[in-house]
């Protein structure tokens, strides 16, 4: 089995190569957009310091921290698990792709008044204003705004929404970046308390609309009816794996713009979007600090051990619908196997966090949930925060792990998650402070 799976991964390769090649003279942002994502899924991590081809010292390197060890028997097998990792999710990931697309923007409008942003301020607004911010005399109009699409394949939600702030200067610096996923049933334009902090402390900040949400829904009810699709059709994967795929793409194109440094880009994420972060720094090495926040969990530990029930009712109408089509009178842990199965295969088994989680090491990994999350429980990440700790251990970066159960927090944003983060990415990413110029 390991030869056939050796022989059909070489395919593949070559495959890969040939198109690649064939593409080189084509204009810059296609040619580097196919070649970045060839990188990807061969899994060589495109940092500014020294590839994985030289098999005689690792290094990792963000401006906060480096690593340069010798490559024991542990690293070494450690890295060779975590690239298997990510060539076994791209395959899945690629398998119910539309036509892919040359990687290209559109300028778009800011959004104003739409139908997903009627809802009255929430605490979670209150909460992200308190992200740690520069005080700048004229802020809002030293911000630049861009507003674009990124066109990644057909189809409706082929189009990817992009939210960018960043402080106008006119020095021509690479600066790092940060890159934001929202919840459920939320838009890029909520996280803004939270990008213009970031913006205002010298990050390039992007914000995005997961699938069927903000600009890419049409109703209110377009995920539910996404989720439901998938469950009958099996030809996509809204849930969470879809908008990984976006996020590779986005990586693509972040590396490529001048005023970014490609061996400084973060992702953070909350709830839905912590589970958009989590997964999409395991599967592509450009994302160099990941810090999800109240999204990983064990989907596997939940069936195991009957926790599902609250996971399952924040999208409780496609296992209702799965119900009934597997004609059961209730949703039992059987139902919810299928499910998952079904419209993210491999989550609860090979993708789940015990797997996917390790493989972000040596990468700076922050992981906020609160104590009391019915979602998230703490006793399913027992056995992965102990296993991902010893990981780190082996690479000799253990200050690169962290893990931080919020007491009496159930699944709600926090001031401390919000701190934190923002702590994490500045110890790691080291924006400059700008002096920012009209």
């Amino acid at each position: 089995m390991d030869t056939v799976r050796r022989k059909l991964s070489l395919i593949s390769t070559l495959q890969n190569l040939s198109y690649t090649m064939k593409l080189l003279l084509a204009r810059p942002l296609r040619a580097l957009h196919v070649l970045t994502l060839f990188h990807t899924c061969l899994l060589v991590p495109l940092t500014a310091t020294v590839p994985y081809t030289k098999m005689v010292d690792y290094k990792y390197e963000t401006r906060g921290t480096q690593v340069n060890r010798s490559i024991t028997a542990e690293t070494r097998a450690h890295m060779k698990i975590a690239s298997e990792f990510r060539l076994e999710f791209l395959e899945m990931l690629r398998k119910r792709r539309t036509t892919q697309v040359p990687l290209t923007v559109e300028i778009a409008k800011p959004v104003a008044n739409s139908w997903y942003q009627i809802s009255a301020p929430s605490i979670d607004e209150e909460i992200m204003k308190s992200c740690p911010k520069k005080e700048i005399e004229n802020f809002k109009d030293l911000l630049k705004e861009e507003n674009l699409y990124l066109n990644i394949e057909e189809g409706e939600q082929g189009k990817l929404p992009l939210l960018i702030l960043s402080l106008k200067n006119d020095k021509q610096i690479k600066r790092p970046a940060v890159v934001f996923l929202h919840g459920t049933n939320k838009y890029k334009e909520f996280l803004r308390p939270l990008i213009e902090a970031y913006a205002s402390r010298g990050y390039v900040a992007i914000s995005v609309d997961s699938r069927y949400h903000g600009e890419r829904a049409k109703s209110a009810t377009d995920y539910r009816d996404a989720l439901i699709s998938a469950w009958k059709t099996g030809d996509t994967m809204p849930f969470i794996y879809d908008t990984v795929w976006d996020l590779i793409k986005l990586a693509d194109y972040l590396t490529q713009r001048e005023d970014i440094d490609p061996s400084r880009i973060g992702i953070t994420g909350i709830s839905l979007g912590g589970m958009h972060a989590w997964f999409a720094g395991a599967a592509d090495t450009r994302y160099a600090v990941v810090a999800p926040l109240i999204g990983v969990q064990g989907f596997r530990w939940t069936i195991d051990h009957d926790k599902w029930h609250d996971r399952v009712e924040s999208i409780k109408p496609v296992f209702e619908v799965a119900r009934d089509n597997l004609g059961k009178s209730v949703i039992d842990k059987d139902v919810v196997e299928k499910v998952w199965d079904r419209i993210a295969p491999g989550l609860a088994s090979n993708f789940d966090s015990p797997y996917s989680i390790p493989a972000i090491a040596p990468r700076p990994l922050l992981i906020i949930n609160g104590a009391e999350d019915p979602r998230c429980h703490l006793a399913g990440l027992e056995n992965v925060t102990l296993k991902t700790n010893q990981i780190y251990k082996v690479f000799q970066c253990s200050d690169n792990f962290k893990f931080i159960a919020e007491p009496e927090i159930k699944h709600q944003i926090s001031k401390l998650q919000v701190k934190e983060s923002s702590d994490w990415f500045d110890k790691f990413l080291k924006p400059q402070q700008l002096e920012p110029k009209l």
